[in-house]
Protein backbone atom coordinates (compact mmCIF):
# COMPACT_ATOMS: atom_id res chain seq x y z
CA UNK A 1 0.00 0.00 0.00
CA UNK A 2 0.89 3.46 -1.03
CA UNK A 3 1.98 5.45 2.14
CA UNK A 4 1.32 9.42 1.84
CA UNK A 5 3.88 11.61 3.23
CA UNK A 6 1.30 13.22 5.18
CA UNK A 7 -3.12 12.73 5.81
CA UNK A 8 -4.60 13.29 2.55
CA UNK A 9 -7.32 16.25 2.69
CA UNK A 10 -10.50 15.10 2.81
CA UNK A 11 -12.90 15.72 -0.81
CA UNK A 12 -14.76 18.88 -1.23
CA UNK A 13 -18.52 18.19 -1.36
CA UNK A 14 -21.76 20.26 -1.88
CA UNK A 15 -24.91 18.79 -0.31
CA UNK A 16 -28.04 17.92 -2.36
CA UNK A 17 -31.56 19.20 -2.31
CA UNK A 18 -33.34 17.32 -0.06
CA UNK A 19 -30.98 14.42 -0.64
CA UNK A 20 -28.51 12.67 1.87
CA UNK A 21 -25.80 12.25 -0.18
CA UNK A 22 -22.86 14.38 -1.37
CA UNK A 23 -21.75 15.74 -4.76
CA UNK A 24 -17.91 15.69 -4.92
CA UNK A 25 -16.66 18.55 -6.83
CA UNK A 26 -13.96 18.76 -9.00
CA UNK A 27 -12.82 21.60 -10.70
CA UNK A 28 -14.76 25.23 -10.92
CA UNK A 29 -14.62 27.15 -13.88
CA UNK A 30 -16.09 30.44 -14.13
CA UNK A 31 -17.72 32.09 -17.23
CA UNK A 32 -17.01 36.19 -17.31
CA UNK A 33 -20.07 38.08 -17.40
CA UNK A 34 -22.24 36.44 -20.15
CA UNK A 35 -25.80 38.70 -19.57
CA UNK A 36 -25.98 42.69 -21.45
CA UNK A 37 -24.66 44.98 -19.09
CA UNK A 38 -26.01 48.03 -20.99
CA UNK A 39 -28.54 48.46 -23.61
CA UNK A 40 -25.68 49.18 -26.23
CA UNK A 41 -24.19 45.58 -26.08
CA UNK A 42 -24.74 43.37 -28.52
CA UNK A 43 -27.38 40.58 -27.86
CA UNK A 44 -24.99 38.13 -29.32
CA UNK A 45 -21.22 38.93 -29.36
CA UNK A 46 -19.48 37.82 -31.86
CA UNK A 47 -17.06 35.63 -29.93
CA UNK A 48 -17.43 33.34 -26.86
CA UNK A 49 -16.94 34.84 -23.35
CA UNK A 50 -13.30 34.48 -21.15
CA UNK A 51 -13.53 32.46 -18.71
CA UNK A 52 -10.51 31.37 -15.76
CA UNK A 53 -11.28 29.26 -12.56
CA UNK A 54 -11.14 28.59 -9.33
CA UNK A 55 -9.54 25.95 -6.52
CA UNK A 56 -12.19 22.94 -4.94
CA UNK A 57 -11.42 24.74 -1.89
CA UNK A 58 -12.99 28.19 -2.80
CA UNK A 59 -16.83 26.05 -2.65
CA UNK A 60 -18.42 26.42 0.69
CA UNK A 61 -22.11 26.16 0.74
CA UNK A 62 -23.78 29.79 1.19
CA UNK A 63 -25.24 30.21 4.00
CA UNK A 64 -24.06 31.41 7.96
CA UNK A 65 -20.70 33.65 7.76
CA UNK A 66 -19.32 34.67 4.71
CA UNK A 67 -15.08 36.07 5.85
CA UNK A 68 -14.25 39.44 4.61
CA UNK A 69 -11.12 38.09 2.90
CA UNK A 70 -7.47 40.11 3.47
CA UNK A 71 -5.28 41.95 1.20
CA UNK A 72 -8.64 43.50 -0.44
CA UNK A 73 -10.67 47.12 0.33
CA UNK A 74 -13.01 46.31 -2.40
CA UNK A 75 -15.09 42.61 -1.92
CA UNK A 76 -17.74 42.39 -4.65
CA UNK A 77 -20.32 40.17 -4.99
CA UNK A 78 -21.55 38.58 -8.31
CA UNK A 79 -24.41 36.11 -8.56
CA UNK A 80 -24.96 32.97 -11.06
CA UNK A 81 -26.50 29.99 -11.89
CA UNK A 82 -24.13 26.86 -11.22
CA UNK A 83 -24.07 24.03 -13.71
CA UNK A 84 -22.69 20.31 -11.89
CA UNK A 85 -21.30 17.90 -14.48
CA UNK A 86 -22.35 14.55 -13.84
CA UNK A 87 -20.64 13.08 -17.01
CA UNK A 88 -17.33 14.31 -18.65
CA UNK A 89 -15.64 14.35 -21.99
CA UNK A 90 -14.11 16.27 -24.44
CA UNK A 91 -15.29 18.26 -27.56
CA UNK A 92 -18.83 17.62 -26.41
CA UNK A 93 -21.75 18.70 -28.96
CA UNK A 94 -24.34 21.51 -27.46
CA UNK A 95 -27.10 18.90 -28.32
CA UNK A 96 -26.14 16.44 -26.30
CA UNK A 97 -24.91 18.65 -23.23
CA UNK A 98 -28.63 18.55 -21.44
CA UNK A 99 -29.51 15.18 -22.02
CA UNK A 100 -25.44 13.70 -20.84
CA UNK A 101 -23.80 15.59 -19.17
CA UNK A 102 -25.40 18.34 -16.41
CA UNK A 103 -25.83 16.04 -13.52
CA UNK A 104 -27.97 19.45 -11.84
CA UNK A 105 -28.11 23.05 -10.57
CA UNK A 106 -27.71 25.64 -8.20
CA UNK A 107 -27.26 29.49 -7.26
CA UNK A 108 -23.59 30.37 -6.75
CA UNK A 109 -21.28 33.49 -6.09
CA UNK A 110 -18.34 34.36 -7.81
CA UNK A 111 -17.00 36.64 -5.03
CA UNK A 112 -13.76 38.72 -6.20
CA UNK A 113 -10.85 41.27 -4.57
CA UNK A 114 -12.38 43.91 -7.50
CA UNK A 115 -9.26 46.02 -6.70
CA UNK A 116 -6.42 43.25 -7.08
CA UNK A 117 -8.27 42.11 -10.43
CA UNK A 118 -8.33 45.76 -11.70
CA UNK A 119 -4.16 45.82 -10.84
CA UNK A 120 -3.98 42.58 -12.57
CA UNK A 121 -6.09 43.98 -15.61
CA UNK A 122 -3.43 47.14 -15.94
CA UNK A 123 -0.76 44.86 -15.95
CA UNK A 124 -2.07 41.98 -17.86
CA UNK A 125 -1.41 39.73 -15.26
CA UNK A 126 -3.52 36.83 -14.33
CA UNK A 127 -6.41 37.08 -12.00
CA UNK A 128 -6.12 34.11 -9.52
CA UNK A 129 -4.97 36.63 -6.76
CA UNK A 130 -8.70 38.51 -7.47
CA UNK A 131 -10.50 35.70 -7.69
CA UNK A 132 -9.15 32.32 -6.59
CA UNK A 133 -9.09 33.00 -2.60
CA UNK A 134 -10.56 31.20 0.63
CA UNK A 135 -14.57 31.11 0.21
CA UNK A 136 -14.93 32.50 -2.78
CA UNK A 137 -17.27 30.34 -4.23
CA UNK A 138 -20.27 29.69 -2.46
CA UNK A 139 -23.06 27.39 -3.70
CA UNK A 140 -25.85 26.41 -2.54
CA UNK A 141 -27.27 22.77 -2.55
CA UNK A 142 -27.51 21.36 -5.81
CA UNK A 143 -30.84 20.19 -6.98
CA UNK A 144 -30.54 17.18 -10.36
CA UNK A 145 -31.93 18.15 -13.28
CA UNK A 146 -34.01 14.98 -12.75
CA UNK A 147 -36.13 16.65 -10.32
CA UNK A 148 -35.90 20.62 -12.01
CA UNK A 149 -35.34 20.13 -15.69
CA UNK A 150 -32.85 22.42 -17.26
CA UNK A 151 -33.95 26.17 -16.27
CA UNK A 152 -34.12 28.19 -19.64
CA UNK A 153 -35.81 30.81 -17.93
CA UNK A 154 -36.48 32.30 -14.39
CA UNK A 155 -35.05 35.46 -11.85
CA UNK A 156 -31.36 35.56 -11.10
CA UNK A 157 -31.29 38.26 -7.96
CA UNK A 158 -29.34 39.25 -5.58
CA UNK A 159 -29.86 42.12 -2.45
CA UNK A 160 -27.72 43.38 0.21
CA UNK A 161 -29.23 44.70 3.40
CA UNK A 162 -32.43 43.53 1.76
CA UNK A 163 -31.94 46.47 -1.18
CA UNK A 164 -31.62 44.58 -4.73
CA UNK A 165 -28.49 45.03 -6.71
CA UNK A 166 -28.78 42.25 -9.67
CA UNK A 167 -31.96 41.27 -11.00
CA UNK A 168 -31.99 39.62 -14.72
CA UNK A 169 -33.63 36.25 -16.19
CA UNK A 170 -31.77 33.60 -16.86
CA UNK A 171 -33.06 33.75 -20.87
CA UNK A 172 -30.91 36.68 -20.62
CA UNK A 173 -27.84 34.52 -21.10
CA UNK A 174 -25.61 35.53 -24.02
CA UNK A 175 -23.82 32.45 -24.58
CA UNK A 176 -26.58 29.94 -23.22
CA UNK A 177 -25.48 26.49 -20.97
CA UNK A 178 -25.02 23.59 -23.65
CA UNK A 179 -22.40 26.20 -25.75
CA UNK A 180 -20.52 26.94 -22.36
CA UNK A 181 -20.16 23.18 -21.16
CA UNK A 182 -19.10 22.90 -25.41
CA UNK A 183 -16.71 25.75 -25.32
CA UNK A 184 -15.34 24.08 -22.23
CA UNK A 185 -14.81 20.83 -23.79
CA UNK A 186 -13.29 22.42 -26.68
CA UNK A 187 -10.15 23.03 -24.45
CA UNK A 188 -10.28 20.71 -21.82
CA UNK A 189 -11.79 17.21 -21.22
CA UNK A 190 -14.88 18.13 -18.64
CA UNK A 191 -14.96 15.58 -15.77
CA UNK A 192 -17.88 14.11 -13.60
CA UNK A 193 -17.66 16.34 -10.11
CA UNK A 194 -16.77 20.25 -12.56
CA UNK A 195 -18.49 22.93 -11.76
CA UNK A 196 -19.55 25.89 -13.80
CA UNK A 197 -20.59 29.44 -13.06
CA UNK A 198 -22.15 30.83 -15.46
CA UNK A 199 -22.10 34.36 -15.61
CA UNK A 200 -23.38 37.52 -13.51
CA UNK A 201 -25.83 40.01 -14.41
CA UNK A 202 -25.34 43.86 -14.33
CA UNK A 203 -25.04 45.56 -10.64
CA UNK A 204 -22.24 43.71 -9.31
CA UNK A 205 -20.92 46.22 -6.29
CA UNK A 206 -18.77 46.15 -2.75
CA UNK A 207 -19.55 43.77 0.44
CA UNK A 208 -19.05 45.64 3.49
CA UNK A 209 -18.23 43.78 7.34
CA UNK A 210 -21.97 43.04 8.54
CA UNK A 211 -23.69 43.26 4.96
CA UNK A 212 -26.32 40.15 4.61
CA UNK A 213 -26.47 39.60 1.11
CA UNK A 214 -29.23 36.79 0.03
CA UNK A 215 -30.10 35.92 -3.27
CA UNK A 216 -31.16 33.38 -5.45
CA UNK A 217 -31.74 31.87 -8.89
CA UNK A 218 -35.67 30.55 -10.35
CA UNK A 219 -36.46 27.53 -8.47
CA UNK A 220 -33.18 26.39 -8.29
CA UNK A 221 -32.06 27.65 -4.88
CA UNK A 222 -31.93 30.56 -2.17
CA UNK A 223 -29.19 31.55 0.15
CA UNK A 224 -28.82 34.30 2.63
CA UNK A 225 -25.02 35.55 4.35
CA UNK A 226 -23.78 37.61 6.24
CA UNK A 227 -20.14 39.40 5.63
CA UNK A 228 -17.37 38.90 8.53
CA UNK A 229 -15.27 41.73 10.08
CA UNK A 230 -12.25 42.46 8.04
CA UNK A 231 -9.37 40.55 9.68
CA UNK A 232 -5.47 41.08 9.07
CA UNK A 233 -6.55 43.43 6.25
CA UNK A 234 -3.24 44.50 4.13
CA UNK A 235 -4.10 47.37 1.51
CA UNK A 236 -3.11 46.11 -1.77
CA UNK A 237 0.36 47.60 -3.18
CA UNK A 238 -0.39 49.37 -6.27
CA UNK A 239 1.38 48.35 -9.27
CA UNK A 240 1.70 51.84 -10.67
Amino acid sequence: MTAFVFPAPAPVTLPLAGRPALFPVGRVFCIGRNYRWSPDEPARPPEMPAWFMKPSGAVVPAHGLLPYPPATGDFCHEIELVVAIGRGGFDIDPAEVESHHVWGYAAGLDLTRRDLQLQAKRAGGPWEAAKAFDHSAPCTPLVPAAVCGHPRQGAIWLAVNGIERQRADLSGLLWPVPELVAMLSRSVTLAPGDLIYTGTPAGVGPLQPGDVVSGGVADIGRFSMTVGDRAGFNPPRSLN
